[in-house]
């Protein structure tokens, strides 16, 4: 896996598209943080691969939500919780 930075994108560009089709993936940075996830796809294939993308980050946040909810002890809450929960968000909201 390959770290790139914008800088580079726009300086080797053409290196970058060149791997990404040979099948290599890279990591684009800005200012040392990962902002994006680039790989190389076939173009038949493009809806089968953001589907499988939208998937997979789904089950990372529902996965980052089940550890934040069992570190606050929050694992066990009934129903009836639940739902106040949601009603004390939605309050917020409205201001």
């Amino acid at each position: 896996m390959r770290f790139i930075t914008v800088r580079e994108l726009r300086l080797r560009g053409g290196d970058l598209w060149r791997l990404l089709r040979e099948g290599e993936e890279a990591i684009l940075t800005v200012n040392g943080k990962p902002v994006a996830f680039l790989a190389g796809i076939d173009e038949g294939r493009v809806e089968e691969v953001i589907r499988a993308l939208r998937r997979a980050k789904a089950q990372a946040a529902v996965s980052s939500m089940r550890e934040t909810a069992a570190r606050r002890g929050l694992g066990r809450i009934t129903q009836e919780e639940i739902e106040a929960e949601i009603r004390a968000a939605r309050r917020e909201r409205r201001g």
